[in-house]
């Protein structure tokens, strides 16, 4: 059963990316672009985790959140608030309304994904799983670890969230664009380039010793894991 995530956000963009790259993550998703519809949402089905925007028309995600708190059914539903606040006075006050988690916008897509994860694990662990594999490398997201054919590979941040992002669908072609959108977020200065410089460090992490290359690149359409 996939975790369900409501995203509450009225930015049309940002509800679509996030919508995105938590569907490729594995997770079913609802979208609400106002507060109303987000609590009409919840009433129907209560979620795993909350992506809430602070400032929603509407019902703010303050009382959203509030409400969610106050109500049997959602007490301990997870909830990361966004917001372009960045007062620690403004994130304290999330907080304590009841959030666990806090992203002050315009953030990191993967920063975000990690989050989720993290408080998927500790709220539903029986939903989430910790490891990545596939032809011999695996990936240890509890022990943030790479290894392949049981040797260990040593990878940079972004590597390592590129590897990750790769290994959630072995075989499939990702664009520059959806890798940027997915490993970079909303980094406007990141260039496509960028992501051809990453590919080409991992490729090298993980062929390492002579192994078969790991990374297939498809002319004009971008990179996949192979899946042998």
């Amino acid at each position: 059963m996939k975790p369900l995530v409501l995203v509450a956000e009225d930015e049309a963009a940002l509800a679509t990316l996030l919508d995105y790259n938590l569907e490729k993550e594995g997770y079913e998703t609802l979208l609400a672009a106002d507060g109303e519809e987000a609590l009409l949402l919840v009433a129907e089905r209560a979620p795993d985790l909350v992506v809430l925007d602070w400032m929603l028309p509407g019902v703010s995600g303050i009382e959203i959140c509030r409400r969610l708190r106050a109500r049997k059914q959602t007490a301990d539903t997870a909830i990361i608030m966004l917001t372009a606040r960045a007062e620690e006075s403004e994130r304290i006050r999330g907080l304590n309304t009841g959030a666990d988690d806090y992203l002050t916008k315009p953030f990191s897509m993967a920063e975000l994904l990690a989050r989720v994860r993290a408080l998927l694990r500790r709220a539903r662990p029986e939903l989430t799983g910790d490891t990545l594999a596939c032809g011999g490398i695996v990936l240890d997201r509890t022990a943030h670890r790479v290894t392949r054919q049981g040797n260990a590979v040593h990878l940079g941040p972004t590597e390592y969230r590129l590897l990750e992002y790769l290994l959630s669908q072995p075989g499939r072609v990702f664009s520059r664009s959806q890798l940027l959108d997915a490993v970079w977020g909303m980094d406007k200065d990141v260039e496509l380039r960028t992501v051809d410089v990453h590919v080409g460090r991992l490729r090298k992490a993980l062929n390492a010793g002579g192994q078969r290359d790991a990374i297939r690149t498809v002319r004009g359409a971008g990179y996949a894991l192979n899946a042998e």
